[in-house]
């Protein structure tokens, strides 16, 4: 009975408080409005031009404006050769661009990444132009090639070429100079980028490798392309999509000219929008913009393998 007693008198263990959920779902709340104003920054855009792509939408021309169905898109694949001539240069550009890009990017990360009396400062020349904004590059190339006081004109006043000769208005020279000023401002990029990733090479690879007797093209071929994989395929995907979507460098420099040379499918855009005012068929090239895009990329990442390891 007292043992009986003794176990009755034992206090009850202490009941286990359920967690509180508010503790788990704080983050959230604390970034829900941020996300919900991001989304809606987003979101809205997009519906939008999906949306008007299906309208006959001209503030100038009101009494056209109404469902238009699929006529857009009809126009654009059967009645606008203009679609087919932008993207076709779209895809010239986007090609030399991003290649040469690449290929002088990849140089220029190779020789900073080496030990040299002001690496700093080389660093900082090399990475200098990215920090410079589309609108302030267009104006310098413009300046740089203005026929009175630009390249062409000390050119003349060496023997070469003749003076007044202006290289953004010749269709023969007109897509190489408006490259040259892309790659001054796109080639960091491309570096900036291949050279972070260098950065995490391992020097005993290297070394084992010159113990082996490799060469040093053989451990470029076989350490650091294979380790620069997935950088080299991130930024190329990127630029390619920036390039694609290059409106002020081409728009400042040549409107898309001389004779439509230089028109790309979004400055064909711009000009549908804004000069003529038909934002229900520029809506519709849009949405093609955006299908051609998203295909290329997921085609792309697919091909390339991005994230699997290399052989």
């Amino acid at each position: 009975m007292a043992q009986a007693a003794a176990v009755a008198k034992q206090p009850a263990p202490p009941r286990r408080r359920r967690a509180s959920a508010t503790p788990r779902r704080l983050p959230y709340l604390l970034i829900a409005p941020a996300a919900l104003l991001m989304l809606g920054f987003i979101a809205y855009p997009v519906i939008s031009v999906f949306y008007y792509s299906l309208q006959h939408f001209n503030p100038t021309k009101p009494w056209r404006n109404g469902f238009a169905g699929l006529d857009n898109f009809r126009q654009i694949f059967t009645d606008d050769p203009q679609f087919w001539d932008t993207l076709t240069f779209s895809a010239k550009w986007v090609f030399v661009e991003v290649g040469l890009q690449l290929l002088f990017g990849l140089a220029l990360a190779l020789i900073v990444n080496q030990t040299f009396v002001g690496r700093a400062l080389g660093r900082a020349l090399v990475f200098s132009p990215w920090a410079v904004s589309g609108v302030l590059t267009s104006a310098i190339w413009v300046l740089l090639y203005n026929s009175q006081t630009g390249i062409t004109r000390y050119l003349a006043d060496l023997g070469i070429g003749s003076y007044g000769t202006s290289w953004l208005s010749d269709t023969s020279t007109v897509f190489p100079a408006v490259v040259v000023a892309d790659l001054w401002r796109g080639v960091p990029f491309f570096a900036i980028l291949i050279l972070a990733d260098l950065q995490s090479v391992s020097k005993d690879l290297y070394e084992a490798a010159e113990v082996d007797g490799a060469s040093r093209l053989k451990q470029f071929w076989h350490i650091t392309l294979p380790h620069l994989k997935d950088a080299i395929i991130l930024s190329t995907l990127l630029r390619a999509v920036w390039e694609f979507n290059n409106v002020d460098l081409l728009y400042t420099l040549t409107g898309g000219g001389p004779a439509g040379e230089t028109t790309t499918l979004p400055l064909y855009i711009a000009n549908t929008s804004v000069e003529s005012h038909n934002f229900g068929y520029a809506s519709a090239l849009t949405t093609v913009a955006f299908v051609i895009l998203l295909f290329c990329s997921m085609v792309y990442l697919r091909l390339s393998k991005f994230g699997g390891e290399s052989k």
